[in-house]
């Protein structure tokens, strides 16, 4: 029986140390805990997928809390059903003592798991959603302070103006105009439509 740790940092959560304290707590091998940095729309993470093919029937998975284990609630169902009734592993959950499959293995024990995993699991997915809310409200507030989100814009060289008249004109190739400014090709084009934009509606 070998002993394994999964951690996922989603987009929210970017630090794994907190996830990785917990784990190394345990005593498990390093080479046996596995963790996904990336986020994604689905649950195609490469260091999960490799655990799923090298843990097999009577090894324990810890992880620091359900959520670790997917986005949502089916997610997290669908997960923890095929860890636990397709490839036969314990899951034990830091964050819920309760919820470790290792204990009380008779009817009755597994269906109050199954029941605490069913409600954990819902309450997981609707503080996800609630984070998910409050970043976009937040987002549209900073932007209604005119707050600027993202890299910083690119700003125009003072001879930009009048490089493009010429540029219009046909005096001078793109590549003097990218010399000039000092722009990449992209950014060039991009300030150019704005100019133009800006020139149309006045």
């Amino acid at each position: 029986m070998k002993t394994y740790g999964y951690i996922r940092v989603s987009s929210i959560d970017q630090n794994e140390d907190r996830q990785l304290i917990e784990l190394q707590a345990l005593k498990i091998s390093p080479k046996n805990i596995y963790i996904d940095k990336q986020s994604g729309k689905d649950f195609n993470r490469p260091k999960y997928q490799e655990l799923l093919k090298q843990s097999k029937n009577g090894d324990l998975l810890y992880i620091k809390s359900i959520d670790r284990l997917g986005r949502n609630y089916e997610e997290i169902q669908n997960q923890w059903r095929l860890l636990t009734k397709e490839k036969g592993v314990d899951i034990a959950v830091i964050d819920m003592p309760l919820l470790d499959t290792r204990l009380h293995k008779d009817l009755i024990g597994t269906f109050i798991s199954d029941v605490l995993l069913q409600v954990l699991s819902f309450v997981a997915h609707h503080e996800r959603m609630n984070i998910l809310q409050r970043q976009a409200e937040g987002i549209r507030a900073a932007r209604l302070r005119g707050v600027h989100l993202g890299r910083p814009a690119v700003k125009v060289p003072e001879n930009f103006t009048e490089t493009v008249k010429q540029w219009e004109r046909g005096e001078i190739t793109t590549k003097a105009v990218l010399e000039r400014t000092g722009l990449k090709e992209s950014t060039f084009y991009r300030r150019y439509r704005e100019r133009k934009i800006v020139s149309d509606i006045k």
